[in-house]
């Protein structure tokens, strides 16, 4: 009863969400993953003068690798947390998150960069070929970026959407630069792991509703 009535409420918020937005540019694979990024932010703005950005390739690629078993790399525990734990589990798709780990950490000391940076690069073999989902740290999408121009990782999708003030918006443009890598971003500060988490769930109810039709 608990779950019909949670499914409930979060139905009545979409409607919400679609009478209060109205018209929008957004295609009908788009529209669901933007309304659920505004659902977990209650952040219209993201719906307006079309600022989260996707290319081309970027749904078909996303949902694609998941129906693989791909694994999602991402830059802090807080994109998990917003994740449908039961999604990742039924697809078989590891959750990678290196941001706590010890060696991590010693190598950033060494290195000079932030752990953000070098977890991204120890997690190279996992973002080849798999999606990545950067809510936090602007350092992060930028050391992924450097690493597909620099042909050691291909991912399948980049989900870019960090928040902040520091180089977010700047490390998002630099993601949109991206012809061949099909990517998920949005303009300006606004983003966070909650949007990131969204954008993920989002696309496992697109490959949930073509596996059931």
């Amino acid at each position: 009863m608990q779950t019909r009535k949670g499914q409930s409420i979060e139905d009545a918020s979409m409607q919400m969400i679609d009478k209060e937005i109205g018209t929008h540019q957004y295609n009908e694979k788009e529209w669901p993953i933007v309304r659920r990024i505004i659902h977990s932010t209650a952040d219209f703005d993201f719906a307006r003068e079309n600022r989260v950005i996707f290319h081309k390739k970027a749904i078909e690629s996303g949902i694609k690798a998941l129906k693989n078993g791909c694994s999602i790399v991402v830059d802090v525990n807080g994109v998990i947390g917003g994740l449908n734990k039961q999604n990742p589990k039924d697809f078989q798709n590891k959750i990678v998150c290196n941001i706590s780990d010890p060696k991590v950490m010693e190598m950033a000391k060494k290195e000079n960069k932030t752990r953000s940076q070098v977890s991204m690069r120890v997690a190279s073999s996992d973002i080849d070929g798999g999606i990545v989902a950067i809510g936090n740290a602007p350092t992060a999408l930028l050391e992924v970026i450097h690493m597909v121009k620099e042909g050691i990782v291909k991912p399948a999708l980049i989900i870019g959407i960090p928040v902040g003030f520091i180089c977010a918006a700047e490390s998002k443009e630099e993601l949109s630069k991206l012809e061949e890598t099909p990517f998920i971003t949005n303009i300006g500060r606004k983003g966070g792991s909650s949007s990131a988490s969204a954008i993920i769930n989002a696309l496992y109810k697109i490959v949930r509703a073509e596996l059931s039709s």
